[in-house]
């Protein structure tokens, strides 16, 4: 019981308490080591659990981001678009107009013609802005289910260690380390990018 009055313990607590006092009457061995093993994988589980939070938060901060990128890139065709319609009325125009206005237009028609070329550019540059962040936020993505499958892992070896405590059963006991060097694999891969 805690100073403050209510204190809830984890599905495994007891079992670890209980390991712990009958480690000096002689089960110590396997108890010991369950324990401490216990302990050491909560501990990776919860940098690895911190690590896909953090990767799912960049990814859809990255994804917000393309969206803003792309929003800005259809305002720019749109101004582009209302370009092209001025230059094709300024043709017209030309075209209609007696041969001493169509000077005035044709100027018109040119520098529409440059400010279309230059919307154009910076279009472009925020399409391909919008894309890399969708790259990156694939990519974090990616990662963050590495994280997810490494902590799942994990918490499965936590699992297998308490049904090794109760039963006293060695192959539990190798389940549950297989299970967490699985787990700490998939972090590694995490770590890695891959």
């Amino acid at each position: 019981m805690s100073g403050a009055g209510f204190h809830v313990h984890g599905p495994h607590d007891h079992e670890l308490e209980h390991a712990a006092q009958h480690a000096s009457h002689g089960e110590g061995g396997m108890i010991n080591q369950i324990a401490v093993f216990t302990a050491i994988i909560a501990t990776v589980g919860a940098i690895f659990s911190y690590m896909g939070g953090a990767t799912q938060a960049n990814a859809g901060l990255y994804k917000n981001n393309a969206a803003i990128k792309k929003t800005e890139a259809s305002n720019q065709w749109n101004y582009f678009q209302s370009k092209s319609t001025k230059q094709s009325l300024a043709e017209a125009s030309r075209d209609l107009s007696p041969p001493d206005r169509q000077p005035t237009y044709q100027a018109k028609v040119e520098r529409y013609e440059k400010e279309k070329k230059e919307i154009e550019s910076e279009a472009r540059k925020l399409e391909a802005q919008a894309t890399e962040w969708d790259r990156k936020s694939d990519e974090q993505m990616h990662q963050h289910h590495r994280w997810a499958q490494a902590t799942t892992a994990l918490q499965v070896s936590i699992a297998l260690a308490a049904i090794a405590l109760l039963t006293k059963k060695k192959w539990l006991e190798w389940g549950m380390f297989g299970v967490a060097a699985i787990g700490t694999g998939i972090g590694v891969l995490a770590i890695l990018h891959i």
